[in-house]
């Protein structure tokens, strides 16, 4: 699979051509990879791009005008063979994918979708940006889906590491149903804390999904040795903290829009979380990755 690289004195990364997909994050100095390596046991990716919309439609399906469209889970540009890089310099990386008559058939609008992974320090930014190429409004969602190592160092095991947040708060998840679906049940996870301890049971029902968060920046911490790195959100209203339950990894998921609610109508527009974007106007949003 076709890679594209950058480095500088502290970092190296690598993206996927397909997908856009960021598949390396090395601390130069440390020599540690911080980003999950796709086993394929496990689960097989290392950080999908979710648009244009995230998590699972009810029936695998919207409507729009009348019309019903099939759209995957988290969209159509993660696996995207079609993305293709459209600019490289020396800390920077831009891909790009428009829309094409094959992207009209599942989302009827046309597009112009590119993510820029930028190096600077010991930072990566990663910033989408949205351009409607359409004579009418057109609607989506927009998220990350970073999957970072844990149990980095020899004799760790996943309860050594938690999420510490930028403030303490008050936080509820919001459940899924069996369909994948966001019900209205809640479940307390903070009470006037910052600190979600990591466990091997803590995925059992799926992702911990957070809806208007206040927090907008997640700090992943080794027990044993301190802050690993950090991300920072503040274009995100929503976050997602997943892994499948047992595995050496955590994602953190900064999130423009949410899986559809069990109440939905499927109508597009009126899905939880969309963003509306009018004739030829571009829309930007991104987050920072930080390694300590």
């Amino acid at each position: 699979m076709k890679k594209h690289s950058l480095e500088n004195k502290f970092l190296k990364i690598a993206v996927q051509e397909t997908g856009a997909e960021l598949c390396n994050l090395i601390n130069k100095e440390k020599g540690t990879e911080h980003i999950w390596q796709a086993d394929p046991e496990i689960w097989p990716s290392h950080a999908p791009n979710l648009f244009p919309v995230i998590g699972i439609l009810k029936d695998g399906k919207f409507f729009h005008e009348g019309e019903g469209y099939k759209m995957p889970k988290h969209g159509f540009i993660r696996y995207n063979k079609d993305v293709r890089l459209k600019e490289k310099a020396e800390d920077r990386l831009i891909f790009e994918l428009i829309y094409s008559e094959e992207s009209l058939k599942i989302y009827p609008f046309k597009f112009d979708f590119r993510i820029e992974f930028n190096l600077k320090g010991r930072s990566l930014e990663v910033k989408h940006h949205i351009i409607n190429l359409d004579s009418r409004e057109m609607y989506f969602s927009l998220g990350g889906h970073p999957a970072f190592n844990i149990c980095l160092f020899e004799g760790e095991k996943i309860s050594d590491y938690s999420i510490e947040f930028d403030r303490e708060m008050e936080l509820k998840k919001y459940i899924l149903n069996d369909e994948g679906l966001v019900s209205e049940q809640t479940e307390p996870v903070l009470e006037n804390e910052k600190k979600i301890q990591l466990t091997e049971d803590i995925f059992e029902d799926d992702a911990l999904i957070f809806k208007d968060i206040p927090a907008k920046k997640a700090d992943l911490v080794s027990k044993k040795n301190g802050k690993i790195l950090s991300v920072k959100y503040s274009d995100f209203k929503n976050l997602g903290i997943w892994a499948k339950p047992g595995a050496p990894y955590v994602c953190i998921e900064p999130w423009l829009g949410i899986a559809d609610v069990e109440g939905t109508d499927q109508i597009l527009k009126n899905k939880a979380g969309i963003i509306e974007l009018m004739p030829a106007k571009e829309f930007n949003a991104g987050y920072t990755i930080n390694i300590s």
